[in-house]
């Protein structure tokens, strides 16, 4: 068994729900996770938005075109009049709750519930239009197995015993069918996975059914070796390991969340990613294999702002560090980089909305520098201290860029330099020229 995810812009057009069809109908028994239809979340966020400003004609004037732009689909889609009354049914009810929002005041539970009815819809049409085709599919409610705790974690043991009793039950089926992101949390409410949404759902299916391979379906044939936004001839990494498609993933690579795979690590579950329009493709396989000494690609993450704390007081002075630290903690604010030196202490921070008080807490401890508009270059692989030259080849190529900081040592897969905006572009090139 296999679990296959596909994302919005797979399912996004009644052409691209046939094109998926085509490729979840090629093998039997596995489990398919859809994500909501391109652009129909954002819709969904604009209308809460606009019943949260009590503006309740701008959410019906959203909800009136995204309506029309489903029953453009389902006629698109749906070749026989049954197929078409069944699909059309399925989406009605829908949009009869999404109307139901607008003569109430919005809570917090309401928009979770208004954000839920995208993938509720996308696997509503791919049900149908697989039952029109005459597949034994099955649609798998992922609000009546997909359940959080208190603190946002996955319940592993109750979706393990209540996806396989759903599964049990259904034993002649070709496919399972069932939505992404959305679940229930621990007081029964409907909540979302947040972050990785859909992708999340595929690896913890995949690891509570300890599944041969999850594969995820995007509009990319795999993780590239570098940014082909801006960088010609970029190839897919055959192979990665989990260690290092996360760190691609947290800095810049867009294709996977970094924290969503981690239960296919945990489990040993392999993760395959791969292109949609290009499903002969080969792609890109994620998984706990042997290191094997070699650098793996490029990746940028952008909006980075630079901190410099610096102080004569720092001089063997015991728990600066903690102070600092425990500044960004009080502001809710993650480090992305870190240098340090006797006289001063460098963080890089990719949120800077609580960035003045942060500033105004570190002047009690020295001299604050703030470096804006900076971009983190992470140069991926195995990256093994005892391996030599790879450093010398990230340094040489980087050798006509001003660097404001390099981080390296605090993970085995990954170099990290700071560098401004303007050299973004002419960094990656030059590490894909050298690397590469």
């Amino acid at each position: 068994m296999k679990v296959l995810k596909f994302g919005g812009t797979s399912v996004g057009s009644a052409a691209r729900i046939k094109h998926v069809a085509d490729l979840i109908c090629r093998e039997r028994r596995n489990v398919v996770v859809l994500s909501a239809m391109s652009g129909t979340t954002n819709s969904l966020v604009e209308i809460a938005e606009y019943l949260y400003k009590g503006n309740v004609p701008g959410a019906q004037e959203v909800l009136n075109t995204l309506e029309r732009k489903y029953e453009s689909v389902v006629d698109e889609l749906m070749s026989t009049d049954d197929g078409r009354r069944k699909a059309s049914s399925a989406i009605d009810r829908v949009f009869a709750l999404l109307r139901s929002f607008l003569s109430e005041t919005l809570s917090e539970a309401g928009e979770k519930e208004i954000l839920a009815q995208g993938e509720l819809m996308s696997t509503a049409l791919m049900q149908c239009f697989l039952e029109e085709r005459g597949m034994r599919s099955v649609l798998l409610p992922a609000l009546d197995y997909m359940r959080t705790l208190e603190n946002g974690e996955p319940d592993m043991q109750h979706i393990s015993v209540r996806l396989k009793r759903m599964l049990d039950l259904e034993p002649e089926a070709d496919l399972f069918i069932t939505q992404g992101y959305i679940c229930r949390n621990d007081h029964g409410g409907i909540d979302n996975l947040k972050r990785g949404g859909s992708d999340y759902t595929a690896s913890i299916i995949g690891a509570v059914l300890d599944v041969d391979e999850i594969q995820i379906w995007t509009d990319i044939d795999g993780m590239h070796n570098n940014d082909p936004r801006f960088v010609d001839g970029t190839r897919p990494v055959e192979r990665l390991h989990f260690e290092e498609a996360a760190e691609l993933a947290y800095f810049g690579a867009k294709i996977l969340h970094p924290s969503c795979v981690l239960p296919a690590k945990l489990h040993n579950i392999p993760v395959r990613l791969l292109n949609t329009m290009q499903p002969e493709a080969a792609g890109t396989v994620i998984y706990n294999f042997a290191p094997d000494g070699s650098l793996k690609a490029v990746a940028a993450k952008d909006n980075i702002t630079a901190i410099k704390i610096k102080s004569g007081r720092m001089l063997l002075a015991y728990g600066f560090l903690h102070k600092v630290f425990e500044t960004f903690e009080k502001h809710r604010t993650s480090i992305d980089m870190m240098a340090t030196s006797e006289v001063g202490v460098s963080v890089s921070i990719d949120d800077d909305s609580r960035l003045a008080a942060i500033v105004d807490d570190l002047k009690h401890f020295g001299t604050v520098i703030v470096d804006r508009n900076m971009v983190i270059i992470c140069v991926v692989g195995d990256l093994e201290w005892q391996s030599c030259h790879f450093q010398a080849k990230v340094l040489d190529a980087l050798s006509g860029i001003p660097v404001r900081m390099i981080s390296y040592g605090g993970s085995n897969y990954n170099i990290s330099v700071l560098v401004r905006k303007q050299d973004k572009i002419k960094a990656l090139k030059a590490l894909s020229d050298k690397l590469f």
